[in-house]
């Protein structure tokens, strides 16, 4: 999922009050499992304003009476909050000491038990897949580690988000270097097309293992869609819940895991005080969950 804002943007004049701030927020976790703290009044006011200008409403309470009894603000503008309450920052190979062990720890224990079992599958979720750089970093890993026996292997990388303008982004795989500013360079001339000008396109290959979708954590209904896991990888995405949402959702990741499926979520997203559910394993420079 795309994180959660970071209040860049347009600073507008109208300004909510507490009652409107209260009533928004209420919507916004209902819509999305987000809980926006009592701090957060400014960067409502900061990325919501250019939108109530775009409406020409005059206030909070206009674009609240919107929200809840017009047709189009109780389908797609509930859509368009998405959007406003989203930002994305992320990039390929985002957070390498984590994907290090993802490929010298749980994917080499996953290909070791499938070549013994006869059962070449792997299936991997990115739970919060952003404008899709993730889900192609695992793409590229799966490559390098299977060489051209990744034929021969079954795999399936489901890739979801809140936002419908990042999964057009990623669906349509064309980066500019900067989200190739963690990718070593051998692996931008093997698996990207540079298009001039400092634009690059992921190769099919790559591509074709991925499939996109959009999904609400807050929706057991979507949770329930996807495929078992043997993976799944949520990073920087629960630190924006709160406890009641974060047990609801990991509750969904523990679900969809396949026994003894790993779990990976990002640094500063600790689970001992949320969840008894994964067992940590400690490894260099980083912590991997395991499915108990």
């Amino acid at each position: 999922m795309s994180a959660l804002f970071s209040g860049k943007g347009f600073s507008g004049n109208i300004k909510i009050t507490q009652k409107e701030f209260l009533e928004l927020r209420d919507i916004i976790y209902e819509l999305s499992g987000i809980y926006l703290q009592d701090n957060r009044k400014f960067l409502i006011e900061n990325r919501f304003a250019p939108r109530l200008s775009e409406l020409e409403f005059k206030s909070y309470s206009d674009y609240l009476d919107y929200l809840k009894k017009h047709p189009k603000g109780k389908t797609e503008e509930l859509m368009m909050l998405t959007e406003l309450i989203t930002t994305n920052e992320t990039s390929f190979f985002r957070d390498n000491s984590q994907l290090k062990v993802f490929r010298n720890f749980t994917l080499k224990k996953i290909i070791d038990e499938g070549i013994k079992s006869g059962r070449r599958e792997i299936k991997i979720w990115s739970a919060g897949c952003s404008s899709g750089e993730e889900p192609y970093t695992l793409s590229m890993i799966l490559h390098e580690a299977l060489k051209d026996d990744i034929r021969k292997w079954r795999i399936m990388i489901t890739a979801n988000d809140i936002s419908s303008n990042v999964l057009k982004m990623a669906e349509k795989g064309i980066y500019t270097r900067y989200s190739l500013r963690t990718t070593p360079p051998y692996i931008i001339s093997k698996y990207f097309e540079d298009r001039g000008n400092d634009v690059f396109r992921i190769k099919p290959e790559i591509k074709r293992l991925v499939r996109f979708g959009k999904i609400n954590l807050n929706l057991d209904r979507d949770l329930k869609r996807i495929p078992r896991s043997h993976v799944v990888f949520c990073r920087n995405v629960i630190i924006y819940f709160d406890k009641k949402m974060k047990i609801r959702v990991l509750n969904g990741f523990h679900h969809n895991l396949l026994d003894n499926g790993h779990l990976y979520v990002g640094h500063s997203e600790a689970l001992h005080a949320v969840t008894d559910k994964f067992k940590p394993k400690q490894h260099a420079g980083t912590i991997t969950y395991h499915k108990i």
